[in-house]
């Protein structure tokens, strides 16, 4: 019941707080509030958003309204965290969790984690190989990003969403067994 409960709960806020935004539209344009419009207008809104979005032209104008507007220092610092956390979850993207990574290491034993960069890195013996890890330690948007060999990192024949699914059980959702997946 906790889950269904939840998820109505959550389904009804959402709905609400999209109907919130433009709440005031219905009043001004007929004379009295309606249930709903808020709504619609915002999923308009979005809908005529991401249109525009789809061509050159409306790409660019977008694109300027976002680098003007990260030129706000307030605005700037919550947004730009929260855009590169949901380019992490956008499947396809190239600056996302670009896999699942089992990292060995010696203190903490085995950590789970996501593939974010491959980088190398001179310590003075010319390049090295070296993996950018994110390991989620609370939710999944606070993290340790381990730095590793690639040669210390196994991966897992799990999705980058199956990932996902085994942070926010809490590991329930690991299956019974895992294997590395092939090259």
């Amino acid at each position: 019941m906790v889950p269904l409960v939840v998820s109505i709960v959550a389904i009804i806020w959402a709905v609400q707080f999209a109907d919130g935004l433009t709440a005031g539209l219905g009043e001004q344009l007929i004379g009295r509030h309606i249930p709903g419009l808020g709504l619609i207008a915002t999923a308009l809104v979005i809908l005529l958003t991401g249109a525009i979005a789809t061509n050159v032209f409306g790409r660019r104008v977008l694109q300027r309204g976002e680098s003007v507007l990260l030129h706000v220092p307030l605005f700037r610092t919550v947004y730009a965290p929260v855009k590169q956390l949901i380019s992490a979850f956008s499947p396809g993207n190239e600056s996302g969790f670009k896999r699942v990574v089992l990292v060995e290491t010696a203190d903490r034993g085995a950590l789970l984690g996501f593939l974010t960069k491959e980088f190398s890195i001179d310590l003075g013996r010319g390049p090295e190989p070296r993996l950018a890890v994110y390991v989620p330690t609370n939710h999944l948007y606070l993290g340790d990003i381990v730095i590793c060999r690639p040669d210390q990192a196994v991966f897992p024949d799990l999705s980058v969403q199956d990932g996902i699914r085994v942070f926010l059980t809490g590991g329930m959702g690991l299956p019974a067994s895992l294997r590395q997946q092939k090259p």
